[in-house]
């Protein structure tokens, strides 16, 4: 607060000895205007600067004044006279022309923003291990859930569900959500909020936990308690861009952390630069530039600061006139993600990304043009191209494709998310109903979207997408660690199930390991019986039921 109230001061007096004329008019008897007034003056500036920067929570560097220059010295050239208003009337100019520098810096500064967001480029992400299950609870069925448990909070008519984001925690993937004050008077009663949930975010079964932890600096916090208002007072130049974000570590502290940075150029466009984190309990606060960021904090680069940097990389890489007029190699990101536009995953080791899709500026066009992932806790990313001889379709034309499956029930799809499986580029997508309870998994291919397939998780749509590309002729390669084998066994139990016009035949061997195969890819195998004596040709991938690509059945080939 003392920094403030310098400040403000510094900029009130400075603002009204340019603001009141200081020379001798003809008419005036006096040479100097009265103290009072002048004092006065200085005052209601003061008190403006004061409660604008208190209110706005804006950065407090000199940058920042721009707009009070340019009114100040116009106002104070028009009141000045002699020689005095050809020294105001130049202060004015000057700032007139960094007021045109600031208001025209996005118009050349494109190059650079397109720099910093550049990204690293490759073909395709890794294919997918069939062991491990993804990610996949949609945040508006989590969230819903846990309004359904809020009987569990403490006082509960005090507050309200705060925003959701999902953490990897204590080897975990779940979702978290803080307890927000419901209003201003709520806040006077309650004085601190009692604690967040959690949820699993990959066992849509899963039910959430309320964790006490209270926490009195808050976003629904008021006057010097707000979260923001607390980390601005505490880092008054800082530049931030994003919301603030609720990270807990593995002993399940609650700790608040906010991106921060520095423009690109004249107070235009941003690059991250760390975060401050602070304690919500106690409001102790500390700064740590993105290197040293804890282990604990997954979202480190804010969803915003992301959205911002694929929009750059999208859409300058000639130059902000080609992304207006050209609009040469411009790609547009997705606006489907679940967290300003982008959606966070965890790739196989644990880490945090921010997945988004790109697609055509020109309408009607459904078409991918590829995709990035960007590291949530240094912002490094990498722009996927995808197999360049193939058309992938983008994330609306997945959740077009739902749309159309289930339009009497009126399901719709959200957050849906590119995954290579089995070598193929694919849609996974939750499917919720009208009140946001979770219905189905739907995965789809992206390059032959007539292959799709859903079931009730997002384990037993794997199994049934495995076939559905042996039928469509999709190229089933397994994990990236899958081996092709061959074995030969007595076959000891049959399932047949119908799939459209072929049928997916399972079957279990003397080894003890089941198989799975399409008649499409083996016609013969709709004759398969128990204790048939059978040549396999499969694919290793870890799973119960393998994959298989060649059946040859004794007597009958």
């Amino acid at each position: 607060m003392g920094h403030m109230l310098l400040f403000s001061l510094i900029i009130g007096l400075a603002s009204a000895l340019v603001l009141i004329p200081f020379s001798k008019n003809k008419s005036e008897e006096k040479k100097q205007p009265k103290s009072k007034f002048l004092i006065a003056v200085i005052i209601l500036l003061f008190l403006g600067v004061f409660v604008f920067y208190y209110v706005t929570n804006l950065d407090r560097n000199l940058s920042s004044l721009w707009i009070l220059a340019v009114i100040i010295t116009a106002a104070g050239a028009v009141l000045a006279t002699g020689k005095e208003r050809i020294i105001k009337a130049v202060l004015f100019l000057a700032s007139l022309a960094i007021a045109v520098i600031f208001l025209s810096a996005f118009l050349f500064n494109a190059g650079e923003k397109y720099e910093i967001a550049k990204m690293d480029v490759k073909t395709e992400i890794e294919t997918f291990d069939e062991n491990e299950t993804p990610a996949s609870v949609p945040p508006q069925f989590a969230r819903n859930k846990m309004k359904k448990a809020f009987g569990q909070v403490p006082n509960t008519s005090y507050y309200e569900l705060g925003n959701l984001q999902i953490q990897k925690v204590n080897g975990e993937y779940v979702y978290i959500a803080p307890v927000e004050f419901s209003g201003f008077f709520k806040w006077l009663n309650g004085d601190e909020t009692p604690g967040y949930f959690t949820i699993s975010a990959t066992d849509s079964s899963a039910n959430p936990k309320f964790i006490k932890a209270e926490m009195v600096y808050t976003p629904s916090s008021y006057f010097s308690k707000n979260i923001e208002r607390h980390i601005r007072m505490q880092y008054p130049q800082y530049i931030f861009h994003g919301d603030v974000q609720l990270e807990i570590d593995d002993e399940g502290k609650p700790h608040y952390i906010r991106s921060y940075g520095e423009f690109v150029s004249a107070r235009n466009g941003f690059e991250v630069k760390g975060i401050v984190a602070v304690d919500p309990k106690t409001g102790n606060t500390k700064d740590y530039p993105l290197k040293d960021v804890p282990s604990f904090i997954d979202g480190a680069v804010s969803p915003e600061v992301v959205s911002l940097q694929n929009s750059y990389f999208g859409n300058y890489i000639h130059g902000f006139w080609n992304s207006k007029f050209g609009k040469k190699d411009v790609k547009l990101p997705s606006d489907e993600g679940t967290e300003a536009n982008v959606s966070p995953i965890f790739d196989e080791n644990g880490e945090m990304f921010y997945f988004t899709d790109f697609t055509s500026p020109k309408e009607g066009v459904d078409s991918m043009l590829g995709y990035s992932l960007t590291n949530s806790r240094t912002g490094e990313a990498t722009y996927y191209t995808g197999n360049l001889e193939e058309s992938y379709m983008d994330s609306q034309g997945a959740l077009q494709i739902i749309e159309k499956k289930f339009i009497e029930k009126k399901w719709d799809g959200e957050m849906p998310v590119l995954y290579n499986f089995y070598g193929e580029a694919s849609w996974l997508t939750p499917v919720l109903d009208a009140n946001g309870f979770l219905q189905n998994y739907f995965i789809v291919s992206a390059a032959n979207p007539e292959i799709s397939v859903y079931a009730s998780t997002p384990n037993e749509a794997l199994k049934l997408y495995k076939t559905a590309l042996q039928r469509g002729g999709g190229t089933v390669d397994g994990s990236s660690k899958a081996e092709e084998k061959q074995i030969s066994g007595t076959v000891v139990r049959v399932y047949k199930e119908r799939n459209g016009d072929f049928t997916s035949i399972s079957f279990l061997l003397n080894n003890r390991q089941s198989y799975v195969i399409s008649s499409e890819i083996s016609p013969m195998a709709i004759y398969l019986q128990e204790g048939d004596l059978v040549k396999v040709k499969y694919l290793d991938t870890g799973e119960s039921f393998l994959p298989a690509k060649e059946l040859v059945i004794e007597g009958l080939e």
